[in-house]
């Protein structure tokens, strides 16, 4: 079980778009370098560092496959972070009925003063 330490510092390492579109790639199977300069439009070596980072705290790894870096998940949670993530969520939520917004109701616990 994650401590809420390592919660909060996986959320902070995937926490960035072009990271966030790797592991998005990488959820549909194995990719090499090259796969990502591709849909990412940004260079190898930024590509390598962002790579870099991920496998650094295992979120990923990679296999050599000949010359090139094979990547892939490691991390079982990464796909239902991503899941989350792509979820359209319409509205938000109600405001409790005490709220001061709505100016209705009463606070149900015990007021500290």
């Amino acid at each position: 079980m994650r401590s809420l330490g390592k919660k909060v510092e996986l959320l902070r390492i995937i926490a960035h778009p072009i990271r966030i579109n790797i592991l998005e790639e990488l959820i549909t199977g194995v990719k090499c370098v090259s796969d990502f300069e591709e849909f990412l439009d940004i260079s190898q070596p930024n590509v390598s560092q962002h790579l870099a980072l991920l496998r650094r705290y295992g979120v990923i790894d990679y296999y050599m496959d000949g010359r090139l870096r094979c990547y892939f998940l490691r991390d079982p949670i990464i796909p239902d972070i991503i899941k989350i993530l792509k979820k359209d969520y319409m509205g938000e939520l109600p405001a409790p009925a005490c709220c001061p917004v709505t100016k209705k109701g009463k606070y149900p616990g015990e007021r500290r003063r």
